[in-house]
């Protein structure tokens, strides 16, 4: 085994899958919840369910169950290769997307580890909702030593395992501190985070049918999950100093490369805010 003085640039795992989901309110789930509202049409539905939601709860955050899917970011990671990428729902369907996502799931002897921010308490809680209501598995997502022993002790289910490492939820040592929001945990360290979009605006995006935004937005927030978990793995000692600056310098040039079909940056906004402290 290494000593911490010894220790190479390698991450401590490959493949490496960060990702982070989008969502809007489900108004044909909602009539199917909610009988009264069976006669609205979408608009009002999905005015008489904000009420609603703002009655039982006092806020007008949806139930997860009712939270449909319509981008998944996630940035790839394997033998020292970048692939940043998004589903999207002006592409593909809600269906599809799910099943496109989940065969990052499909071989058992490569399976990724899972990196995200809230993903237990939000993205893969709304997975399992959406996910159930079509003709999709993913069983090695869902092992826990049934059929592969050692996934007994490493699974993406455990909360206190580590092959999906949710940094919120770690960093708030499993909700005895306060979570903080991905956005001012980002600031703190000097990287982007939220530039010119937040969440509350995702509904809006997709009724105006601006997918390259949206799709732009959830990757940056995929980025922001990225760099932080880098300097979670040198704070751990599983990356040296020298290995932490690589990977960070890695990944703005990939950034830096990465291009829209116009040939403009993709992610120009990301890079501008973050080379401010790079």
């Amino acid at each position: 085994m290494l000593s911490p003085s010894t220790q190479t640039h390698a991450l401590p795992a490959n493949p490496i899958l960060v990702f982070d989901i989008e969502t809007v309110a489900d108004t044909e789930a909602a009539r199917r919840v909610y009988p009264k509202l069976a006669h609205l049409n979408d608009a009002d539905t999905l005015s008489a369910l904000t009420a609603i939601r703002v009655q039982e709860a006092g806020h007008d955050f949806m139930r997860l169950p009712l939270q449909r899917i319509v981008c998944i970011s996630a940035l790839y990671l394997k033998d020292g290769r970048f692939s940043l990428f998004s589903l999207s729902a002006d592409k593909f369907s809600e269906q599809d997307i799910l099943a496109k996502f989940f065969r990052a799931f499909d071989d058992a002897q490569n399976l990724p580890q899972l990196i995200s921010w809230n993903g237990s308490g939000f993205d893969i809680p709304v997975l399992i909702y959406r996910a159930m209501q079509y003709d999709l598995a993913a069983p090695w997502l869902f092992e826990e030593g049934a059929r592969i022993k050692s996934m007994r002790y490493d699974n993406y289910v455990n909360r206190f395992q580590t092959r999906h490492l949710d940094l919120m939820d770690r960093f708030s040592q499993y909700g005895a501190s306060r979570r903080e929001a991905m956005d001012v945990v980002a600031s703190l360290y000097g990287l982007p985070g939220k530039t010119d979009v937040d969440g509350s605006m995702v509904g809006a995006l997709v009724a105006r049918a601006q997918w390259q935004t949206l799709s732009t937005y959830c990757e940056s927030d995929v980025m922001n999950t990225w760099l932080i978990y880098l300097r979670w793995l040198r704070l751990n000692g599983q990356l040296t100093s020298a290995g932490f600056m690589d990977w960070q310098q890695q990944s703005y040039d990939y950034l830096a490369r990465l291009t829209q079909p116009d040939g403009s940056l993709r992610h120009q906004t990301f890079i501008d805010e973050w080379t401010q402290t790079l």
